[in-house]
């Protein structure tokens, strides 16, 4: 057996609510990893309605690894939803025109985060939110209704609002090993192979598994 195919968009027959991601997008700034699902009873083939002010002239990109497990009603605020914050008013003049063009921002102008970038293995549970330029480690847990304005440590579960680290998964030198050992780019053959020691607590038989890969 070689695990579900990730081509697949519903990997689990007769349960339409789960998609693996990568098969339903179309937008090229938005990168998903193979096997990386979202949730979701009403429409769940349609990811890209939770990325919000995503606009193609900005460039920015969201980024999402392998194995994630994103909930329903989890959103991504990107880029485009900023207004310049260096004037007076932030109000957005430029956008009707009619000569309110003039107040368009020059270059540099309106802030910008970077990148959102979700590492590997990632639970957001529901109705999180994730801001603009957030990096998401590997391992990390994300709690429902947690509002993520700042970058989370892999391995690491954070909540509320903004989202505050609430325990480490590990300690820092186990997390370590993790990293390294990066179960998820192993041959689907040899994760299903050892499901058992991935599931599991013991790292060290995983990390003696990943010597013998």
């Amino acid at each position: 057996m070689h695990g579900p195919d990730p081509a697949n968009p519903h990997p689990m027959v007769g349960f339409p609510q789960v998609c693996f991601i990568k098969n339903t997008i179309t937008n090229p700034n938005i990168v998903v990893g193979d096997y990386s699902y979202y949730d979701d009873p009403e429409n769940s083939e349609d990811f890209e309605r939770n990325v919000l002010y995503h606009f193609p002239f900005i460039g920015d990109k969201l980024i999402i690894g392998k194995f994630c497990a994103i909930a329903r009603g989890v959103q991504f605020i990107m880029n485009g939803a900023n207004h310049k914050l260096s004037g007076i008013s932030t109000y957005p003049f430029q956008i009707f025109g009619n000569g309110w063009e003039k107040a368009m921002p020059a270059p540099g102008d309106l802030p910008y985060k970077g990148d959102t970038v979700i590492g590997h293995d990632v639970w957001i549970g529901y109705q999180a939110l994730i801001m603009p330029g957030v990096q998401i480690g590997n391992g990390a847990i994300i709690a429902s209704r947690s509002v993520v304005t700042s970058d989370v440590a892999p391995y690491t579960i954070v909540g509320g609002n903004p989202a505050k680290p609430l325990k480490q998964r590990f300690a820092p030198e186990v997390i370590e090993t993790l990293n390294a050992i990066a179960w998820w780019d192993w041959p689907v053959e040899a994760i299903t192979a050892h499901l058992h020691l991935i599931t599991a607590g013991d790292v060290a038989a995983l990390q003696a598994c990943a010597d013998r890969l």
